[in-house]
């Protein structure tokens, strides 16, 4: 089988590239096991100081792949692996993300991205609700921002995503933007690392105790549901739903 997360490693610092680019990093089953046991993986590795989570091609993750979607639960169980990982996770994005692909940015520690990179909420679009995605972004976004973008599914640009708490920094070169970050990283104490971490993410796990379980009910409870049927049948057709005014 292809490999859909390449692991590279330098300096203590180690990057997991997802790469699978048939259909643009989508969040297929088997990508989410491939980036779990990666994770796990930087876990157990004490020379492991960071996680740098990239991509190749032009978009960082288009999503859920509506083919060969994951269960909710292992998307629970992926968003909850990175905010407990005791080392900080940074996304380095130099493309798209869509819908499940903001979750791991919100998700993640640190999200950097390129001034070109644009991002969506595309789920209400195709009849479904960012439901589990959320157990990391409500904590960490602002409310104002999320109810436009949730509820619209507009496309809106990194310097947006900025403003809004969903990335840490953009700019013209998002290796330049990273550098400061990942020198800090290598300077810093593992022990120091990891208690920071449990504090900065303290109240995001208490979100995940509380709702996880109703949010991942709610996301099967949807994407069963007729409308969703036609929403994704819909996308797949390159067509407009039966909604559409």
């Amino acid at each position: 089988m292809t490999e859909l997360v390449h692991t590279a490693h330098e300096r203590g610092i180690t990057t997991l590239t997802l790469d699978s680019p048939g259909n643009r990093n989508a969040l297929s089953a088997a990508l989410v096991g491939g980036l779990t046991y990666a994770l796990t993986r930087c876990a157990e590795d004490g020379d492991v100081r960071a996680v740098v989570l990239t991509h190749t091609g032009n978009t960082f993750c288009a999503g859920a792949d509506l083919r060969d979607a994951p269960r909710p639960e292992g998307m629970v169980d992926l968003l909850r692996q990175i905010v407990e990982l005791g080392k900080p996770v940074v996304a380095r994005v130099t493309g798209h993300v869509r819908a499940g692909g903001l979750g791991l940015l919100g998700a993640c520690d640190i999200a950097a991205a390129s001034a070109g990179a644009t991002f969506a909420f595309t789920e209400v679009r195709i009849g479904v609700a960012p439901a589990v995605i959320s157990l990391p972004l409500l904590p960490r976004t602002d409310p104002r921002a999320l109810a436009r973008y949730y509820l619209t599914g507009e496309r809106f640009d990194a310097a947006e995503a900025v403003r809004t708490g969903l990335l840490t920094a953009a700019g013209d070169d998002v290796d330049e933007v990273l550098a400061p970050v990942l020198d800090g990283l290598r300077r810093a104490a593992p022990q120091g690392l990891a208690e920071t971490k449990r504090l900065l993410t303290a109240n995001v796990l208490e979100t995940f105790d509380r709702d996880a379980a109703d949010l991942t009910a709610l996301s099967a409870r949807l994407f069963s549901s007729p409308q969703a049927r036609e929403g994704m049948t819909a996308f797949l057709e390159r067509r407009d739903p039966a909604w559409a005014m």
